[in-house]
């Protein structure tokens, strides 16, 4: 279980150590990174490291569930953007599709973290990951899945189950370009309409 942070918000010294772990995991990987080396980052001791959280394993947690946080807001926020108002259900969504995937560099840390996520999978705390997904991926499905039962309610879809269907869009337009991965394809424009007309064509109203 994550660490409680203290009331009335992080303290100057855990959110440099927040943001210097997040730096070191995201370079390092978990099982690589150290404690030395995220105190040289961070500029504080070890000793100040371990007065703010239990272990590595511990830090590690609130580290990717805090940037989870940040980036699902933001996704959140492209969500709001693009499917705020629906005019040609279609074209918003192929837009929205292309958002979606474009490169975050302002999260490049966060991007960087999940790919050594995926390469230690078997060495990452199952906290850990739970608090990453919970935070973020889940966070973000069910707002894109609330878009969707809304659209549904419109009798602009077909849903039985609208978080499955949030799942099912993502799937069919991230093969163009993972958002984790921060990879632009020249091909992405064209899959992304595929994905998003293979869509339609299990949603929409028979």
């Amino acid at each position: 279980m994550a660490t409680p942070r203290p009331r009335g918000g992080l303290t100057d010294k855990r959110r440099a150590i927040l943001t210097g772990a997040l730096t070191v995991f995201a370079r390092d990987g978990y099982t690589r990174a150290s404690v030395d080396a995220i105190s040289a980052q961070a500029g504080v001791s070890t000793r100040t490291i371990y007065n703010h959280f239990q272990d590595k394993a511990d830090l590690f947690q609130n580290v990717i569930q805090e940037s989870a946080g940040q980036v699902a807001a933001a996704q959140i926020a492209i969500i709001e953007r693009h499917l705020h108002r629906i005019s040609d259900l279609e074209a918003d969504l192929v837009e929205f599709a292309q958002a979606w995937l474009t490169p975050m560099p302002d999260y490049a840390d966060h991007f960087a973290l999940v790919r050594q996520v995926d390469a230690e999978a078997g060495h990452i705390p199952q906290a850990a990951v739970d608090a990453w997904q919970e935070a973020g991926p889940l966070r973000v499905r069910r707002e894109l899945a609330r878009r969707f039962q809304g659209f549904a309610d419109q009798g602009l879809l077909r849903i039985e189950d609208a978080e499955r269907a949030a799942l099912h869009f993502s799937l069919l337009i991230s093969g163009a370009n993972p958002s984790y991965r921060g990879e632009v394809r020249p091909d992405t424009a064209e899959t992304v309409r595929a994905g998003v007309h293979a869509f339609l064509y299990g949603h929409l109203p028979r």
